[in-house]
């Protein structure tokens, strides 16, 4: 069972109850949304009791993630200067990288995309969000490599995650988890 409830402090949270729940737990999402899961046996209302004494928890680790969101605020022309410094740099350097891992792509698009950094067709096709431009280089890198995998691995099979991995030297989980610190508000 899933639900939505919206909270006079944090806003929307979504309540879950599940079989695979094993315990009462509170999560706080890179666009500020909460969830909170538990366990069929435990009650909604408990699970609210739960979420209640975690209230400053949450609001904290909101205000972390909007504080680290990307580009909340752009006018049109800076919107512009970015997609203009997105097209002189992402191309190339997605060009560098595939050379240097030997992997073969198709077109480059860059978008204003908001819900994903990038993505890749099954035809291999790239397109990138410009925002990427906001983040640190070596995390730019990562999607890039991410999106690059996919042109071998369709999915995000094991297989994936393993040249991922490889491919970053080790640091596929290091760089998946400060990815998570940014989102595009």
């Amino acid at each position: 069972m899933q639900k939505s409830l919206t909270h006079p402090i944090v806003g929307e949270v979504i309540i879950s109850s599940t079989r695979r729940s094993t315990r009462i737990s509170l999560s706080v999402r890179p666009n500020g949304k909460v969830r909170l899961s538990f366990p069929p046996y435990v009650s909604q209302s408990r699970a609210l009791g739960f979420l209640e004494q975690k209230i400053d928890w949450v609001v904290a680790a909101q205000k972390r993630y909007a504080e680290r969101a990307i580009a909340p605020t752009l006018s049109k022309a800076e919107i512009e200067a970015l997609r203009k410094e997105a097209k002189a740099i992402l191309p190339n350097r997605v060009a560098e990288l595939a050379a240097k891992h030997s992997l073969h792509y198709g077109r480059i698009t860059i978008r204003a995309t908001r819900s994903k950094w990038g993505s890749c067709s099954a035809t291999g096709n790239i397109s990138l969000s410009l925002y990427l431009m906001q983040l640190p280089e070596h995390l730019r890198d990562y999607v890039i490599i991410h999106e690059l995998c996919h042109t071998v691995h369709h999915n995000h099979s094991p297989r994936f995650h393993a040249l991922v991995n490889q491919l970053t030297m080790g640091q596929e989980k290091a760089l998946a988890r400060e990815l998570r610190n940014y989102t595009i508000a």
